[in-house]
């Protein structure tokens, strides 16, 4: 459906649904719930509204929970954007905290719902019924896993026991086991209380949405401040010692704890779905169709618990973030009071995170998931300062784009840096999700002054190198595949000697950029020339010199030796655990 006959739908049906009462029962009230009834409200000013929430909240803050934990936001009301008080003056609906939907009867068109607090039961018909549970985190059959002082992190509830836990108990070691967001959030805000923090992970990298290249840079600086990372380590078990708790390694180790925070991940949470015998997809979510409509045609579904069309593979995947989850309730409203006028065209899974001085983000599908998917693509990474060199504190960021060969279009996105991340990725996810192509990279035009940006902006010069890359005027390999290299080729770092000096991959020798025109007679033409330098820029320009001059296979370093360290020694720290894990 086009926007002009959705802009039409939206005012002529107004005067069609103040005829008709209706009554709308949603399950669950944070973003995606709370979202929905507000939006049918304003839809329908005469329908019977009522929302059910088993906690004791509604539409609050989820994501800023771990920095209320840890001080930064100092006022625990700031957390809530609603009060149900407030939501039931605003937009008359009936809000039901501490009220649990036990099941739903779809053919009866009724739910059976329990007051936590009386324990009474009762049951109410719907019309039209959205469910919005979200997810529950994950939470092993560990043994000792019920032991005091073993937290989840997942609502109000769980941040108060967390946040009282750790300001009466004299706590001063924390293990963090998974190394998500939010178990990075937590990291850091533990760390800021001034707890000695450890981090477990079962993988062989933190922030398992992003690339290990990327990934890579994000855990140097992570340890930097102290805190210790245990990657391709499992935890197989807690025991009490005394007032500590002992953190089991697989490897036999133990971590010494006064706190645990369990941050494996979260599943949808499918349990009324599956009940009324809603389909459930591929991804385990509960399986709706593009208007946000589930194999029940009188119940929606919307937030955490969904599955849908990934638009970039093709594939299901379920998506944990509010951003999406609160346009879902809009469109869902929308479809429901009009009758099914606006398609959800799915999330590319946009997401930022802050991990101590530095911003991750990522937009897209990540390039392990594209060859996964079997989609054939070209990455290319590149550094630039957020702003303007000459403006102080020009911190460098790290660009990571993957395209297709032939067309351009870009596939994702990942950024690691300082100042500057956020805009830089919403650019570049609007891209990805209107499957537009890297040559749009370079005619984006944006705000510059040299506080801000540079005259060619980070954005702007990922899509200059990958229409290079495109264009084939630049040949690339990347970090891990020096085994291209072999004896009889030239390999060559065009850095000053005194960088070369400082540290160099092994087997290169050192030619400087601005030396390499007079000492062409160096480089034999009749072999393959491999070339570095810090970034990948000149490298760039030392290619295009000996292109020019007559050598037939140059190729250059792709995020240049900056990316190549960061990537090999974590490489070799994860290999080298794994390997005393064994």
């Amino acid at each position: 459906m086009t926007n002009v006959t959705f802009k039409a739908f939206l005012s002529s049906d107004i005067c069609i649904i103040n005829t008709i009462s209706m009554k709308y029962i949603i399950v669950g009230a944070v973003a995606g719930g709370a979202s929905t009834a507000a939006r049918l409200r304003r839809l329908d000013e005469h329908a019977e509204i009522i929302i059910f929430e088993k906690g004791a909240y509604i539409s609050y803050a989820n994501c800023g929970l771990p920095y209320y934990i840890g001080n930064v936001i100092t006022d625990r009301n700031k957390l809530f954007v609603q009060t149900a008080g407030a939501f039931n003056q605003r937009f008359n609906i009936d809000v039901r905290v501490q009220t649990e939907v036990m099941s739903v009867n779809a053919e009866e068109h009724t739910i059976t719902a329990k007051n936590l607090v009386t324990g009474e039961e009762y049951v109410e018909r719907y019309d039209k019924l959205v469910l919005s549970p979200g997810a529950e985190p994950i939470r092993p059959p560990l043994p000792g896993i019920t032991n005091e002082g073993i937290f989840t992190l997942r609502n109000v509830k769980d941040t108060d026991f967390i946040k009282a836990y750790v300001d009466k108990k004299s706590v001063k070691k924390a293990v963090v086991i998974g190394a998500g967001f939010i178990g990075l959030e937590m990291a850091e805000n533990l760390h800021g209380l001034g707890l000695e923090v450890s981090v477990i992970e079962m993988g062989s990298q933190i922030l398992a949405p992003v690339d290990f290249p990327i990934a890579a840079m994000v855990q140097q600086h992570i340890r930097s401040k102290g805190v210790e990372l245990f990657l391709n380590n499992a935890v197989t078990g807690f025991e009490k010692n005394g007032e500590k708790l002992l953190v089991n390694l697989k490897t036999g180790n133990s971590l010494e704890a006064d706190v645990v925070i369990l941050s494996i991940g979260v599943k949808p949470d499918t349990r009324l779905a599956v009940g009324a015998g809603l389909e459930i997809g591929d991804a385990r979510g509960i399986k709706v169709n593009e208007y946000l409509q589930t194999s029940n045609p009188d119940i929606y579904a919307v937030g955490d618990a969904i599955e849908f069309t990934n638009p970039i593979t093709g594939q299901s995947l379920v998506t944990y973030l509010a951003g999406p989850a609160n346009k879902q309730g809009r469109i869902c409203a929308n479809n429901i009071v009009l009758g099914n006028v606006q398609k959800y065209n799915g999330s590319i899974n946009t997401a930022i995170v802050k991990v101590f001085d530095m911003t991750v983000a990522a937009a897209g599908t990540a390039v392990k998931h594209l060859k996964f998917s079997n989609i054939k693509h070209i990455v290319s990474t590149t550094h630039n300062g957020a702003h303007a060199g000459y403006y102080p504190g020009a911190g460098q960021m790290t660009m990571q784009i993957a395209f297709d060969p032939e067309t351009g279009q870009l596939y994702s996105a990942q950024i690691a840096g300082y100042e500057g991340v956020d805009k830089r990725i919403d650019l570049l996810s609007s891209i990805i999700k209107r499957k537009s192509t890297i040559y749009e990279l370079i005619e984006l035009e944006h705000a510059y002054a040299p506080p801000f940006s540079s005259a060619k902006d980070p954005v702007n010069m990922a899509g200059f190198v990958a229409e290079n890359i495109l264009l084939e005027r630049l040949h690339i390999f990347y970090w891990n595949e020096m085994d291209q290299i072999n004896n009889d080729d030239i390999f060559i770092d065009v850095r000053r000697e005194d960088e070369y000096q400082k540290g160099r991959i092994e087997g290169a020798i050192n030619i400087p950029v601005d030396e390499i025109r007079n000492r062409l007679n160096e480089i034999p033409k009749d072999k393959n020339v491999f070339i570095y330098c810090e970034a990948g820029l000149r490298g760039y320009l030392a290619q295009r010199i000996l292109l020019q001059n007559g050598y037939a296979s140059v190729k250059n370093l792709s995020g240049g030796y900056k990316l190549w360290k960061a990537a090999t020694e974590e490489r070799d720290f994860a290999d080298a655990l794994h390997l005393s894990n064994a």
